[in-house]
C-alpha cells in the first residue's frame, strides 16, 4: 500500500559525503514518521535517524554531528545528508515510514524500502 524508493547510495572515500533520498508513494493518508536504518554484514539492523511529521529528529549517537535528516512533506520524501563518512558507516541503508493508509486512514503501519548500499573506503 505504500512503496518506498531509495536512491543516492554508492562508493565514497572516507571523509566524503553522500545524500540519500527516499520517496514514498501509494495509498497514503498521512505519514507520521520517516527515517533511515542500516545493516552492516553480520550485524543487526540499527537506527540511523528518524524525523516526525512535526520535524522532531532522532539520531544514533554514532552519526550525530555528521548526518542530517530532513523531510519534504509535500513530496513525501525524506533525505539523509551524510558527511565525514567513515568506513564503519558501510552498510545497506533502508528507508522507513510509519503511515496511515487508505481513505479512512487505517493504521499506522510500518513500511520499508529495498535498501541502498553505501560503501566507504579507507
Amino acid at each position: 500500500q505504500v512503496q518506498l524508493v531509495e536512491s543516492g547510495g554508492g562508493l565514497v572515500q572516507g571523509g566524503g559525503s553522500l545524500r540519500l533520498s527516499c520517496a514514498a508513494s501509494g495509498s497514503i493518508f498521512s505519514i507520521n514518521a520517516m527515517g533511515w536504518y542500516r545493516q552492516a554484514p553480520g550485524k543487526q539492523r540499527e537506527l540511523v535517524a528518524t524525523i516526525t511529521n512535526i520535524d522532531k529528529t532522532n539520531y544514533a549517537d554514532s552519526v550525530k554531528g555528521r548526518f542530517t535528516i530532513s523531510r519534504d512533506n509535500a513530496k513525501n520524501t525524506v533525505y539523509l545528508q551524510m558527511n565525514s563518512l567513515k568506513p564503519e558507516d558501510t552498510a545497506v541503508y533502508y528507508c522507513y515510514a510509519r503511515a496511515k493508509v487508505g481513505f479512512t486512514g487505517t493504521g499506522p503501519y510500518d513500511y520499508w524500502g529495498q535498501g541502498t548500499q553505501v560503501t566507504v573506503s579507507s
